[in-house]
């Protein structure tokens, strides 16, 4: 479980860093203004099934899903 929920912290940093990055912060209050075109991208992948994401949309949730396999998968095996 402490794996799993750590590599989860990391996945949801790593995004978080992202969206930061893509925003303008508001100097005044500190707020982040999310640009329209990517509200707009991302609102679009939200409502769109896995099944119909492009080919690099998908590898980006694979690359995901591969952080997780291996402790899943040490889950399974046998101890020495």
């Amino acid at each position: 479980m402490e794996e799993l929920a750590s590599v989860e912290h990391e996945r949801w940093s790593h995004w978080q860093r992202y969206l930061h990055s893509q925003c303008v912060r508001d100097n005044d209050d500190g707020s982040l203004i999310i640009p329209a075109v990517l509200v707009q991208r991302w609102e679009q992948q939200m409502n769109t099934p896995y099944s119909e994401l492009s080919e690099k949309e998908k590898e980006s949730d694979r690359e995901q899903v591969r952080r997780y396999l291996p402790i899943i998968a040490g889950m399974f095996e046998p101890p020495a």
